[in-house]
Parts: C-alpha cells; sequence; structure tokens
C-alpha cells in the first residue's frame, strides 16, 4: 500500500508523543510498507527534513515504550498557516510531489485546531487534483477546544497538573495567619477547560480554589472585589483562579495585551493574573500575589494521566485504521458513552466541521455567579485524570527520548 508520514505541529503536550507511538504501531500492524516523520510539522516536508521512524524503531527496542512517555514533541513543532488551495501557491506543488517522491499514501497530522485546517487544506486540493493520499487529524491540545470530540490527548495530563498544582498552592497559602489572596493564572484564550480544572483541587483534604473565572463569561472588576470581601470574612487566605483569556462586558481582556497576533491571528496574552494582583493590593490592602501557570502542564510527564496517554496512543492507531478504511478529511474523535464506569468510543468526524472552530464550556457548567463551575463540570474532568503510566527513571530522574 505504500509508505505513510506522520507530523506533529502547534503547542506540545505531555501526551503527543504518545499519539506518535500509536501512529508508528498502528503502521507496523498495518498493510502499510514503512513509516517517514516530517521534522517540524508540514515545514518539514516542504524542506525535505524527513526521517525514517521505521528504521529507528527496528533498531531501538526501547524507543517506543519510552517516546510513550517523552513530553513535548520528538518530531518538533511548527505554526505554519497554509494558504487557500486556491491562491495558486507553489507550497502545494512542492507538497505533492514530495509525496510522491516518498510512496505517501496516507498523512497523519498530530495537532490542534490550526492542524486541522492543514489538513482540511490538503484534502481538499486533493480533491481537486484527483490524488487519492488520504489526509487524517490526529487530535491533541491542552486547551481542550476541538469541536466534535468529547476531549482532546494532552488535556487530561494538563488538567492533572492544574489541579495538583492548585492544591500544593493552597496548603502554601494557609500556613500564615494573615489576610492573603493567592490569583492563580491559568492558559485559556477562548476556552476555559483548563482553569476550570482546578476545580479538581477539592478534595478531602483541601478545599479547593475559592473562586474561579472563564472567558466563557463577562469579568466583573467590582464584583470580583465584592466577592474578595465577603471570603475574606470568613477566612484568611483566599485563592483564586483565573484564564488568561478573560474579559469584560465589552470583550477587552483583563490583561496586558502584548497588542501581537500569531501565524492564525490569534492575539498574544499575559497578564491576567498580574494585573487582578494590582487591582486588589489597591482596592483591598491585603497581601496578594499572582502565580503564572503558563507551560509547565505540557511538559509534565511526572504528573500525567495514564488514561490521558493510553487514549493517545488508542487515537494515533485509529487513525492508521481508518486511513487503512480509505477515509480521508477527517479527525479521529472520542465519544463518551458513560462517566460511571468511565468509557469511550473512537471514532471519526469531517474534518471540515471542526478546523477552526472552538468548543467553549457550556454555561449550564458555570455557576450562577460566574465565579465557579458545578458539579456537572467536575464529573467530567474526573475520569480524565486517572491513574500515572510506568515512567523508567535512571539516577531518579526520568528517561526521554530525543533526536
Amino acid at each position: 500500500m505504500g509508505n505513510v508520514i506522520v507530523a506533529q505541529s502547534g503547542g506540545p503536550t505531555v501526551a503527543i508523543n504518545a499519539s506518535l507511538a500509536g501512529v508508528i504501531e498502528g503502521t507496523i500492524g498495518s498493510n502499510y510498507d514503512k513509516i517517514y516523520g516530517s521534522i517540524n510539522g508540514i515545514l518539514g516536508i516542504r524542506d525535505d527534513n524527513i526521517i525514517d521512524l521505521s528504521s529507528i524503531v527496528a533498531n531501538d527496542p526501547h524507543f517506543l515504550k519510552r517516546l510513550k512517555t517523552t513530553p513535548a514533541m520528538y518530531l518538533g513543532s511548527c505554526r505554519f498557516k497554509l494558504p487557500s488551495i486556491d491562491s495558486e501557491d507553489p507550497i502545494y506543488n512542492t507538497l505533492f510531489d514530495q509525496f510522491k517522491k516518498y510512496q505517501i499514501e496516507a498523512f497523519f497530522y498530530i495537532g490542534g485546531n490550526d492542524s486541522m485546517d492543514t489538513v482540511d487544506k490538503l484534502s481538499a486540493y486533493a480533491s481537486k487534483i484527483g490524488s487519492k493520499i488520504r489526509f487524517v487529524g490526529v487530535p491533541k491540545t491542552v486547551d481542550n477546544d476541538l469541536c466534535v470530540t468529547d476531549h482532546t490527548p494532552g488535556f487530561g495530563s494538563a488538567a492533572k497538573y492544574i489541579a495538583t498544582s492548585t492544591m500544593e498552592v493552597i496548603f502554601d497559602a494557609q500556613i500564615y495567619d494573615n489576610p492573603s489572596v493567592t490569583i492563580i493564572e491559568v492558559m485559556g484564550r477562548d476556552a476555559g477547560w483548563l482553569t476550570a480544572a482546578t476545580s479538581l483541587a477539592k478534595t478531602d483534604c483541601c478545599d479547593g480554589p475559592d473562586l474561579i473565572y472563564l472567558p466563557e463569561v463577562p469579568f466583573d472588576k467590582a464584583k470580583f472585589i465584592e466577592d474578595l470581601k465577603r471570603l475574606l470574612k470568613e477566612k484568611t487566605n483566599v485563592v483564586v483562579a483565573v484564564s488568561e483569556g478573560i474579559r469584560d462586558a465589552n470583550g477587552e481582556y483583563i490583561s496586558a495585551s502584548t497588542g501581537t497576533l500569531d501565524n492564525f491571528g490569534h492575539a498574544q496574552l499575559s497578564g491576567a493574573g498580574k494585573t487582578l494582583e494590582y487591582l486588589v493590593k489597591d482596592a483591598l490592602g491585603v497581601k496578594v500575589r499572582s502565580i503564572e501557570v503558563n507551560v509547565l502542564q505540557r511538559a509534565a510527564a511526572h504528573m500525567s494521566s495514564l488514561t490521558d496517554i493510553n487514549e493517545s496512543e488508542a487515537i494515533g492507531k485509529k487513525a492508521v485504521n481508518i486511513a487503512e478504511e480509505g477515509v480521508t478529511g477527517a479527525m479521529v474523535t472520542m465519544e463518551r458513552i458513560s462517566n460511571a464506569p468511565y468509557e469511550i468510543k473512537f471514532d471519526y468526524a469531517k474534518i471540515h466541521d471542526i478546523a477552526n472552530e472552538a468548543k467553549e464550556v457550556p454555561m449550564s457548567w458555570i455557576n450562577s455567579s460566574h465565579n465557579g463551575v458545578t458539579s456537572d463540570m467536575v464529573n467530567y474532568l474526573q475520569p480524565l485524570v486517572i491513574g500515572l503510566p510506568d515512567v523508567e527513571y535512571k539516577n531518579g530522574l526520568p528517561v526521554y527520548v530525543s533526536r
């Protein structure tokens, strides 16, 4: 059936290499002959920066096991937006010449929303020129904002890290008897899934964050200060979780936006936590500090979720399976069958219904005061953070693979 090629794109996650391992394993057990890896996403194909993954696996018996628990992206990444297929840009000729050179029958792109845009365009261009190459998207994103699928690989591990870190911050904040406010800023420009994961910090041994603010609802500074005043009358230390993308009623970010956009037109944000820190200090005069949980959750393999790693691997295998069946222009999806016991089903959906769309937190999962989440959110999150994978250690530190 010829060969396949796989690439990774966008931001890294703890589980994206598990999906890569799944694609490799799926190819080894398929009718395809060989699997190549493109370095730095679609740019590796354009620039002929391609490695033979079949040979690497054949020569290293430990490679796949270690790859599954290696954070970030073994093949590297890019943030490159393909032009319209009607633009007559020569890049499409270059890419399809490369596919022909390596006898490629299927291309798997592991990534988030912007990566699915690339899969959509390549599939559409293939249809335009009569190419039979299959193009399949393998989802990943810590933001959990891809539509159609119940959740995305990488999110469960990030949620676990954020929930655990929130617990640790809360324990730290409680050691002093002076009134204080601690603000935890979590990644999430348009969707509050990661910030909502701080709700899992409420356990038998921890009260969890006192307030949670998501970007799905307008942020009211005056109401925020009133919430803090009320809580500081009831307890000494207040912990708040906020999304980096919180906005006011006019849609303006509550942050120090850099004013610049990335290649896909997304605003570059920073400083929501710091902005609120200064606001609280001026309004209440109590001890206040902000903590930015930036990229740490994307690489915290030591705090990954076994559920996440296993699902990520399985979704990579499923991608190869549907390509063999002739499916193209699609993304592998997960459908939740039940919560207790937790059960999901793998399927796929046409990429055109997914690319460039974002899944927000349902309003029914945000409390009526807009400063917390409901039990439905907690029940949704809980199964995704279960278990720890078997990570190999040497001299007290984890063993990862690198190129």
